[in-house]
């Protein structure tokens, strides 16, 4: 290491507040990787073992360097599997672990990446908050260009002032520290309407490619689709194998006013963990960087955990996939060694490694196709047996139909959060602004959605796709603004392959504007759903438009639905 450590810690002191002695780590940034200055400013922490610390950092710029990066295994919840990326390895900018009541005070500071790197871990902490600090990336992931001119056969680009590349042979390869792709996923970006949708690849049917001169490409083809001038492409490859953070089995985590200007390859994945805030927080494209772009794929991840998640006052701009994504776990049944123990398997490729059940947890067994419980029991031994499979001893013998049955998933009942997530904006979304399935409480309230290209908020639950459990029994979507969102705008939509009874419940969907400036066949479906009420709402089309409320509410198998006071307004502006 070539810094002095003279560099790292600037002043250690006490400041006394009303309850007790709350110790203070200044530290300023150095002319090099500041990774280990703030690793020790960490270890200094740790040391007041629990005692209330603030990590505060002088005003500027911290660069945080894959090449100075701490190397540790962590399987993470919706990234990557074995084939597409076979060692779990992180490059962690910061690592938390087992740290308690500590917080980091950027002071309007900004974390730098250079490089590929996961940006930050907290493992096994409690009380930690992240406050005034901005967090992005010198060489960022996803590249960008502009076109400027559309030929029958070619196309003319600007590159994006941090999107590096290579052109060798009339071939272009973009590449960074730690990452590198020829080919991979495009999306397109609409500067007039502002909205982004998943698209074709420039990179595809490439036949040459001439640097005209740095920073300006011509793209040629034997075919290509007619380009709108000005289009801006986002690519990427398809490997999450870094993440921007990860917060994995802690409790009380707080983010609050913090920029997440860039999002490494993916977002924030809370898996594991108790009670989690984002308050004031900003998940788009740092302003006057001309990037129109965030993040690889979802913004935050909420995997497998508990108490609460409240999301308010934030914007989310500019992802791959949806922002806001909370949900739990099916394992399958792949053995019932005996009638008080079951082997149990993750199923989706990108999600494995990390322990689902603890001891003392309940469960419940579901069909894979009518989704719908069978037997509940409570775990007394939970052992991983290797990163897919894990074996439960159970607190009783299972009926023997439970056993018989070959369609058997496994969901931990008790690692399901409440979940508030209001006051928020969406735009610049290629899919949904919201998923969530969780059988506690769920507030949606307050948000603007626009331009979303699927569904505004979807709940499903499902066993054999992405396996995302579970059931919704308490549902309040309120107050809430829909703006040319795709169709339907609000899905309650529960992947069963049969029907054999209802699988969520109690849902209300309420005092909504739905502000259509094309043409939709359809603002909210529900199936398979129990007391489903959809009033007071707002439904804004189009002046020639002939819908009327049953053309844009639809439900199938669903019970006790009230639809009562809502309104069709025909905007003849549109």
């Amino acid at each position: 290491m070539k810094k002095c450590l003279l560099l790292i810690l600037g002043i250690y002191c006490t400041v006394a507040t009303s309850t007790a002695q709350q110790k203070v780590i200044d530290i300023t940034p150095s002319s090099e990787a500041d990774n280990r200055n703030i690793e020790i400013a960490l270890e200094k922490a740790a040391s007041y073992k629990g005692k209330p610390v603030t990590i505060r950092l002088s005003t500027g710029i911290y660069d945080l360097s894959r090449s100075e990066a701490i190397k540790k295994s962590y399987y993470v919840s919706n990234t990557t599997s074995e084939s597409e990326n076979p060692d779990p390895t992180k490059h962690i900018g910061i690592l938390l672990k087992q740290l308690k009541n500590v917080t980091i005070d950027g002071c309007g500071s900004t974390l730098l990446a250079t490089g590929l790197i996961t940006n930050f871990v907290l493992d096994q902490c409690e009380n930690i908050t992240f406050k005034n600090l901005s967090i992005d990336s010198s060489d960022p992931a996803q590249t960008e260009m502009e076109i400027l001119e559309n030929g029958n056969d070619y196309l003319i680009a600007k590159v994006h002032s941090t999107s590096h590349y290579q052109v060798e042979n009339g071939k272009i390869r973009w590449k960074g520290d730690g990452w590198a792709f020829e080919k991979g996923i495009a999306q397109s970006y609409d500067r007039e309407k502002d909205i982004t949708w998943r698209s074709w690849s420039p990179m595809s049917g490439l036949t040459n490619t001439v640097e005209l001169r740095p920073g300006m490409l011509y793209l040629q083809y034997k075919q290509k689709p007619n380009i709108t001038p000005h289009t801006v492409f986002q690519m990427r490859d398809g490997i999450r194998n870094e993440v921007c953070g990860l917060v994995n089995a802690s409790k009380n985590i707080r983010f609050e006013n913090v920029n997440f200007f860039y999002l490494g390859n993916f977002g924030v994945v809370c898996q594991s963990t108790e009670n989690v805030t984002f308050k004031q927080t900003n998940f788009s494209p740092k302003p006057g960087s001309g990037r129109t772009n965030a993040g690889y794929a979802d913004f935050i991840q909420v995997s497998g955990c508990k108490g609460k998640v409240q999301i308010m006052n934030s914007k989310f701009s500019g992802a791959h996939d949806d922002p806001i994504n909370v949900h739990g776990t099916h394992l399958k049944v792949v053995d019932f060694i005996s009638p008080k123990q079951i082997k149990v398997r993750y199923m989706h490729p990108q999600t494995y490694g990390f322990s689902a059940f603890l001891e003392g947890d309940e469960i419940e067994l579901v069909n894979t196709n009518s989704l719908l419980c069978i037997e509940k029991a409570k775990v007394v031994k939970a052992q991983l047996i290797n990163p897919r499979e894990m074996i439960l001893t159970l607190n009783h013998a299972l009926h023997p139909t439970t056993t018989s049955d070959k369609d058997i998933v496994v969901e931990n009942i008790i690692w399901t959060p409440e979940v508030e997530i209001i006051n928020n904006d969406f735009s610049r979304i290629p899919t949904r602004g919201i998923l969530v399935s969780t059988r506690r409480k769920i507030l949606i309230e307050g948000n603007t959605f626009y331009g979303m290209q699927m569904s505004g908020i979807l709940v499903a639950n499902d066993a054999l796709s992405w396996y995302e459990s579970g059931p919704v029994y308490d549902l309040t979507i309120r107050r809430n603004t829909f703006i040319d969102c795709g169709n339907p705008v609000i899905l309650i939509h529960p992947e069963n392959k049969v029907f054999n009874g209802i699988i969520h419940k109690n849902i209300t969907i309420e005092e909504n504007v739905f502000d259509f400036k094309t043409n939709k066949d359809n603002a909210i479906e529900a199936k398979a759903t129990k007391s489903l009420i959809i009033r007071r709402n707002l439904f804004k089309i189009k002046e020639d438009s002939k819908y009327d409320s049953s053309d844009l509410i639809k439900t199938k198998d669903c019970e006790n639905v009230i639809i009562e006071g809502n309104t069709i307004y025909k905007d003849i502006k549109y």
